[in-house]
């Protein structure tokens, strides 16, 4: 009798937890689905074995490569800079792997990423490019001046992790690194996370400095919210640190120029951990420090990023300076 009770018990409880994994799994899809219609892709796409690369293409001029960060797309980079740049260059902004519009791939480290982008621009005939990246996407950016075939001529650094730093991620991230939280985590989060959730975030990421009206909507923000790329933005961030001290001894070998540009009041990625260290090891190294400002001044202070590329491209010979009047 104890047992036939224990077993309906049992039956119930898997009928329940069934029927909350049906639906889950349904808001997921559902939610998928209206994201895609609102935010469809504005680039074109390449193929890197199998795998589509997402890709915004505009202006003439020397390469200038756009990498954006953690939890976002390409969107980001070329509102804050392509309208300017486009003027002086031919800019290339990818959707890095499993973000945006680009497939995941198996190689998601940072030079599995740097790799595979490298292999998108070859097809695009890119030569002696300058990469800016920001945030994880300078830590890419620096992938692949150490190992992608295709070497730039000079890197931007905004705000991007490059050191090995103390502490532990949010525990989120934590919870996303098990086998049970990968598995877990996005769909769950793709069908009850409100968008109110991707506003306070942003906000987070921007402060001190003020969001852009309409920021999110405009770098279509909500595109992270999907179940693939919520699992690709886990695994690239939750092994960020070990592949950091991995590539963080190979750092004098570059000897290109390097600008670095960085924010007092970065609580991301800390300026006196990072880009400060940093570049005392690089032998080529020029940092830019901008006082009052947090982890995203490629928005806050455009000008002042923009001026850090100009400094790049003079330096790397793609562009001659100024002449004074």
């Amino acid at each position: 009798m104890i047992w036939k009770k224990l077993a309906a018990k049992l039956l119930i409880t898997a009928t329940i937890l069934g029927g909350i994994s049906a639906v889950t799994l349904w808001r997921a899809q559902a939610r998928e689905d209206a994201i895609a219609l609102k935010y469809p892709a504005e680039g074109q796409f390449l193929t890197v074995n199998t795998a589509r690369v997402h890709v915004y293409v505009a202006g003439q001029g020397p390469d200038l490569i756009l990498i954006h960060g953690a939890s976002g797309n390409a969107r980001d980079m070329t509102l804050a800079l392509a309208a300017d740049l486009t003027k002086s260059y031919r800019v290339i902004a990818f959707d890095r792997p499993g973000l945006g519009w680009s497939d995941e791939i198996a190689d998601q480290t940072l030079r599995g990423q740097a790799l595979h982008l490298s292999a998108a621009a070859a097809q695009l005939n890119v030569q002696n490019p300058i990469i800016v990246g920001q945030s994880y996407g300078g830590s890419v950016a620096l992938a692949w001046a150490l190992f992608a075939p295709i070497k730039p001529r000079a890197l931007v650094l905004i705000a991007a992790p490059s050191l090995p730093w103390p502490g532990s991620l949010d525990l989120v991230y934590q919870v996303s690194a098990s086998v049970f939280g990968a598995a877990l985590v996005p769909p769950v989060a793709t069908a009850y996370v409100p968008e109110s959730f991707v506003t306070s975030s942003i906000a987070a990421i921007f402060s001190p400095d003020p969001v852009p009206p309409g920021y999110a909507d405009t770098i279509a923000a909500p595109l992270i919210l999907r179940r693939a790329a919520l699992r690709a933005n886990f695994a690239q961030v939750n092994s960020l640190r070990a592949e950091i001290v991995a590539q963080q001894p190979l750092y004098p070998q570059l000897t290109l120029p390097i600008e670095l540009i960085h924010g007092t009041e970065d609580a991301i990625v800390p300026l006196h951990i990072h880009s400060e260290p940093l570049s005392a090891l690089l032998p080529d190294a020029n940092l830019t420090v901008v006082a009052g400002t947090g982890h995203m001044l490629h928005h806050s202070h455009r000008a002042e990023v923009l001026a850090v590329i100009a400094r790049a491209a003079e330096r790397s010979g793609l562009r001659a300076a100024p002449q004074s009047p």
